[in-house]
């Protein structure tokens, strides 16, 4: 790892379109290239940068700054020495009996800004330096020092502390500046030449202390820098900077700097005169001016601090995180629970019903069913503690199922234990493994309801634990999702080779365990434990939302597959508390055109969902996930459908891409009404087109194959609930209908309607006066005048709101409209009639 320590380009002025594209193209090439690379590990770098943060030194000594503020530095550069002048102010214990700190600025001649003996708190100091200003001018090093000669360090002790000068330039001077350092240097001044910009090395070392490599530092890493000068006073003696526990380490450094070289790139016939009637001609080199960068290797010491997370003191995978130079704490992964330093913690911390079902058949033979017998038991012994409720059962199967212990039977672990020891191998019928017959069998009968009060059923979370270790002998896939939509947790243990049936079973891969050898069993306990208690976090109970479900349901997808898509569709369904107060589903299916299967409201339990997904019809045809988009946004997100304002909404779009070009201007419409839409794709054909869809990584899941998707159920839910979670804007989307306007109130909304009237701008508004009394009848200038005519009297049908006009009072309206109309038309008519009479008689 190389630390990269940089600074600008700067421009480059060349002749001609081309170069100054040439030099366009070279600041881009070389923006990156740094000035001072330590070769180091990224932890190594990090030390020392934290180690630079927290040294100070305390010892009386007097310090002088020597600032460069030449045109060769610029603004830029001294504004960041300025930086690096208040970060080591700030590393240094500022005071008369202490620290004190005076600074002189250099172009074309030295200035004095401060002495040293003006400012003596550290705060006052940092206000002082940010107030320098940079004057420009020439780059007088030579001046400078001769200056610090002969008025040595004003307000300083007069050499009964020690000197220590820190000459900040680019090493770019005029004149040679190398005599008066020597002699500084003489006077037992210690000098630190600390690089800015491009600094030229060669230069900043002739003029540095010895050991030289200790001395030359590079201003722009701020951190490093003061690292750097820091360790080296503690190693000459001058103070004691670095922290209990810290330690000087040597790293090997290439220090970089830009210069201007003139380079030969070839010859061209040019005129030389001519000789009488003969023209001469010659070769004439033609060079080049480049800017190159030179290498000087050196040698960087600094100070590295030991760390708490050193000795890795999180165990099991978990992650040391450092918050200070003792104390750390450790992020463990799941199963481990709040131990400090992540160590195994196996006592069961979720209350559930828990049935462990063990193949016990023939193909597993008695040395693999005593394998599982001791697991079971280690598993029994480490997981439930004193204060653990024992809710456990044991059943044996191979053609048959028996049940060596009732769930809750037991309600001692030495009893239970012994109980499994009881159990004796072939007590399950005998013959090849019949797991998805035992499955639908501890299904139905492995776990009661126990009663608490007359009238209460203590239903706790139900798991089942299959360890299995040979392939099942009939169907697995029918009787595990009888299982799951029952509510059973499955998990499953079993060999490497049973991994893809295992999973299966469980709908899950997160929830399968396995292992190489049968030896390596009890190292899985602790992941048997995580995965049991993750039926505390599974699904996304008492949370509010209206989900949108839009499947493809084109040829591309076919009819096999999008069984497997309606499936998918009730796993993730079984996962939300489904009625009118907490979560709905609506669902959508589409090819060439969009069906909508049951809309928001339709359907006020998880029951009648999980029947009405297996109604949804299959499609073909070709795909249009734009069409789907566009029904989405403008029918079934409405209040008339259902979506309930100040309610988070979501779409979810299940399928493989196909026909997914037109949706990226519906899908962005549905994103700007606050809804958010996320992407289940199927394969990678069209995965950029989908991840456009989605808007974000956050909101697309890639699933391999349509065989895969059973396993992602949970991975969809959770980013649901996450989502669900945000802040509700009440008018996103709009609750209001025909183009009402939605104005936020405290913690309310209101309609603000145009020619429609009603809580969300549902009815038709008429010019209207008062109603007439219940059973008056209108005539045709009451018609013409107030809407409550059209009804004859009639009552509005009591609405709670957000429902459209019952079709048959929009047709009786209609037809009001209609007579009116002819009514009107008559009179005109008879009114043109009787004009023409009296006409006739006048």
């Amino acid at each position: 790892m190389v630390r990269s320590i940089g600074s600008r380009i700067p421009k480059m002025h060349l002749p001609g379109q081309a170069a100054l594209l040439s030099s366009l193209l070279l600041i881009q090439v070389r923006s990156c290239v740094s000035v001072q690379e330590i070769h180091a590990s990224q932890e190594m770098i990090v030390k020392i940068d934290s180690a630079g943060e927290s040294m100070r030194c305390s010892a009386p000594f007097d310090l002088l700054l020597l600032l460069d503020g030449s045109h060769s530095v610029g603004k830029g550069s001294f504004e960041r020495c300025k930086h690096f002048a208040q970060k080591l102010v700030r590393a240094l214990d500022v005071g008369p009996n202490k620290v004190r700190v005076g600074a002189v600025q250099f172009g074309s001649s030295p200035r004095l800004e401060f002495p040293l003996d003006s400012h003596l708190t550290e705060e006052e100091l940092v206000r002082r330096l940010k107030k320098i200003s940079y004057r420009g001018g020439s780059t007088q090093t030579g001046l400078a020092l001769k200056y610090v000669l002969r008025k040595g360090f004003p307000g300083g002790r007069d050499g009964a502390a020690p000197r220590v000068l820190v000459l900040l330039s680019d090493g770019r001077s005029q004149g040679d500046p190398e005599p008066p350092a020597l002699r500084l240097k003489r006077d037992g001044v210690a000098v630190f030449a600390v690089g800015v910009r491009y600094p030229r090395w060669e230069e900043l070392h002739a003029l540095a202390s010895t050991p030289r490599e200790q001395h030359v530092l590079f201003a722009e890493h701020f951190a490093d820098a003061v690292n750097g000068l820091l360790s080296t006073l503690s190693a000459s003696g001058v103070c004691a900077a670095a922290p209990p526990g810290c330690r000087a380490e040597t790293f090997p450094c290439v220090q970089k700097t830009l210069e201007t070289v003139k380079e030969l790139q070839g010859n061209f016939m040019c005129w030389k005169g001519s000789k009488g009637y003969l023209p001469s001609a010659s070769l004439c080199p033609y060079y080049r001016w480049n800017r190159v960068y030179k290498k000087h290797q050196t040698t960087c010491h600094r100070t590295v601090c030991s760390e708490p997370c050193d000795s890795t003191p999180c165990q099991n995978g978990g992650t040391c995180v450092s918050e200070g130079p003792e104390t750390f704490r450790c992020l463990c992964p799941p199963g481990y629970g709040d131990n400090p330093t992540c160590d195994p913690q196996l006592t069961l911390e979720c209350t559930v019903d828990l049935l462990f079902l063990v193949d016990g058949s023939s193909s597993l033979g008695l040395e693999g069913f005593l394998h599982f017998k001791s697991f079971l038991k280690r598993f029994l012994q480490v997981a439930l503690g004193g204060d653990t409720p024992v809710n456990v059962g044991v059943a044996q199967y191979s053609s048959q199922v028996t049940m060596e212990a009732k769930v809750g039977e037991y309600r001692s672990v030495d009893e239970l234990l012994r109980a499994v020891e009881a159990t004796a191998y072939g007590r399950g019928g005998g013959g090849d493994p019949h797991t998805g017959a035992a499955l639908q069998y501890v299904t139905r009968h492995g776990f009661t309801s126990r009663p608490v009060f007359a009238d209460v059923q203590d239903d706790l979370p139900r798991v089942v634990v299959l360890l299995s270790g040979s392939p099942s002998a009939d169907p697995v896939d029918e009787p595990a999702r009888y299982a799951r939509d029952r509510e059973i947790f499955l998990v499953a243990v079993g060999p490497e080779a049973l991994k893809a049936q295992l999973s299966n079973i469980t709908g899950n891969l997160h929830r399968t365990v396995t292992y190489s050898a049968p030896g390596g069993l009890e190292a899985k306990i602790p992941e048997l434990r995580t995965k049991i208690c993750s039926v505390d976090n599974q699904g996304c109970p008492g949370q509010a939302l209206d989900l949108v479900m839009v499947l493809d349901a084109s040829a591309a997808v076919g009819r096999d597959n999008f069984a497997r898509l309606r499936d998918f569709v009730r796993s993730v369904s079984v996962q939300f508390d489904i009625n009118r107060d907490v979560a709905q589903i609506g669902l959508v299916a589409y090819g060439r055109m969009p069906v909508t299967a049951f809309d928001l409201d339709t359907h006020a339990s998880g029951a009648a969902v999980l029947r009405a997904v297996g109604d949804v019809p299959y499609l073909g045809g070709a795909s249009s996930t734009g069409s789907a988009l566009l029904h989405v946004h403008s029918e079934t997100l409405t209040v008339s459908r259902g979506a309930r304002p100040g309610v988070n909404k979501a779409v979810v779009v299940v399928t493989d891409g196909a026909g997914a070009e037109d949706a990226l201007v519906p899908a962005q419409k549905i994103r700007d009404n606050g809804v958010s839409i996320f992407v289940v794709g199927i394969g990678d054909v069209q995965r950029d087109s989908l991840l456009r869809i989605a808007g974000s990584v956050g909101r697309m899941v890639s699933v391999a194959s349509y065989e895969d998707l059973q396993y992602f159920d949970e991975e969809l839910v959770q980013m649901l609930c996450a989502d669900a979670k945000r802040p509700v804007d009440l008018c996103r989307p709009n609750p209001c209908m025909n183009d009402g306007i939605c104005i936020l109130l405290r913690g309310s909304y209101h309609c603000e309607c145009r020619g429609w009237e009603g809580p969300h701008c549902e009815y038709r508004e008429f010019p209207a006066q008062r109603p007439p009394p219940a059973g008056a009848r209108c005539s045709v200038l009451e018609l013409h005048t107030r809407c409550w005519c059209a009804f004859a009297g009639s009552a509005r049908p009591p609405t709670r709101g957000d429902l459209p006009r019952p079709a048959s009072l929009r047709r009786s309206q209609w037809k009001s409209h209609k007579e009116l109309r002819m009514q009107r038309r008559a009179a005109r008519h008879r009114g043109h009639a009787h004009a023409a009479h009296a006409d006739t008689h006048r």
